[in-house]
């Protein structure tokens, strides 16, 4: 399960806007527009990581900030699909374009067998992976309005052979250097792993710091009892 956070961002909405997607410094992605809205950027943001994980059999654990991102896919997107994507009073659907490709992706995930949930977090709040998404959201919409590059990122660079859970059962952990430098590799029980990679993502942090910080932890306590 990938825990992924998503946010968009507009200067002026509209105005340049920039849409984010973020699981960890080797996987992110940033884009944007000249002009647009927030709501448009918040939506992109999740149809660029689908986009970015459709040939995988990764599930994902989306989280956003806007509630409006989330109702659109997960409540009123079956109804606007029966009604030809109109709203009750008969009016097309806010951002028609983007909720028909949303609901291809979302089909086409569940075809594969994937589960893509969706949970809302607070903006602002200091969630570590909804910062990082609003960072390279806001950057990509500022890089839009001043005309210089976009940080694009990475991109998605987990394969399916780290599937459910990477690093795999046998995980090095982060090299250490008290003279020179060693790398420790030792095998992991999958459920262990599972949950460090998730303790890692909650934290904003990579799986090896995660490890890194619970080797100290335990460095600290086993040791210190010996003293």
């Amino acid at each position: 399960m990938l825990t992924v956070g998503v946010d968009g961002s507009a200067l002026g909405n509209p105005g340049p806007a920039g849409w984010a997607w973020y699981i960890d410094d080797s996987n992110w992605a940033a884009g944007g527009w000249e002009n647009s809205t927030n709501n448009r950027g918040e939506l992109s943001g999740i149809i660029e990581f689908l986009e970015a994980t459709k040939d995988t059999t990764h599930d994902a654990s989306i989280l956003a900030d806007s509630q409006y991102a989330i109702n659109s896919i997960t409540k009123w997107m079956p109804g606007w699909k029966r009604k030809g994507w109109k709203k009750s009073d008969g009016k097309p659907v806010n951002n028609q374009d983007l909720m028909i490709q949303l609901d291809e992706l979302m089909t086409a995930a569940k075809a594969a067998g994937r589960t893509i949930t969706f949970e809302w977090v607070r903006g602002h709040s200091g969630h570590p992976l909804n910062e990082a998404a609003d960072t390279r959201a806001n950057a990509a919409a500022k890089a839009f309005q001043s005309g210089t590059s976009v940080a694009t990122g990475p991109g998605f660079n987990l394969n399916n052979s780290d599937s459910e859970a990477p690093p795999s059962a046998s995980m090095p952990a982060p090299e250490l250097k008290p003279q020179g430098t060693v790398t420790v590799h030792t095998p992991l029980d999958k459920e262990l792993a599972d949950k460090i990679v998730q303790r890692a993502q909650q934290r904003g942090a990579t799986p090896h710091e995660e490890l890194a910080r619970l080797i100290q932890a335990g460095m600290d306590a086993e040791y210190t009892t010996d003293e």
